[in-house]
C-alpha cells in the first residue's frame, strides 16, 4: 500500500516521541525517533513537503512509531456542524467533502491524514474560525 506522509506529520511524531522518550546524553535520540528520521530524510534529501512511501517499505519501529503518534491525534475533523447533510459538498464545519465525511471510518490512518493536511492548510472551515473553540477541543 502507498500512503503519503507529510513533513509536519513527521515533524509532529519525532517531537512528541522526543518530548515522550528524552535524550539522556542530550546526543542520541529513541529508537523511534530515529526510526522517523529516516523517512524525514528522505523528505529533505528530495526537497519535498510530503513523500509517497509504500508502507511495506517503513521500518517497522518507524510504522509503529508513527501510529503511536497517529493514535494520540484527534480521529475526526467534525465539530458537530455537519453542512453536507443539508446538500453541500463540502462542509462548512470541518472542510471534509460530502465522500469523506461518508467514507470517513474506512479510511486508513495515512488517508485520513492527507484529508487532515489538506483542511488544515486551506483554514476554510468553520472549524479554524468560526467555531475554532470546538475544533480546539478535539
Amino acid at each position: 500500500m502507498t500512503a503519503r506522509l507529510h513533513v509536519t506529520d513527521l515533524e509532529a511524531a519525532i517531537n512528541w516521541w522526543r518530548e515522550r522518550s528524552p535524550s539522556p546524553d542530550g546526543i542520541s535520540a529513541a529508537p523511534e525517533v530515529r526510526a522517523l528520521a529516516e523517512a524525514y530524510a528522505l523528505l529533505a534529501w528530495q526537497r519535498r513537503a510530503e513523500v509517497e512511501v509504500e508502507v511495506d517499505t517503513l521500518s517497522p519501529r518507524a510504522l509503529e512509531a508513527w501510529l503511536a503518534w497517529y493514535a494520540t491525534t484527534p480521529d475526526s475533523p467534525c465539530i458537530a456542524i455537519c453542512s453536507t447533510a443539508q446538500g453541500d459538498p463540502v462542509c462548512k464545519g470541518c472542510g471534509r467533502s460530502f465522500d469523506e465525511v461518508q467514507h470517513w471510518p474506512a479510511l486508513d490512518p495515512f488517508e485520513k491524514r492527507v484529508v487532515w493536511q489538506r483542511i488544515t492548510q486551506e483554514g476554510t472551515a468553520w472549524r479554524f474560525n468560526r467555531y475554532a473553540e470546538r475544533g480546539a477541543r478535539s
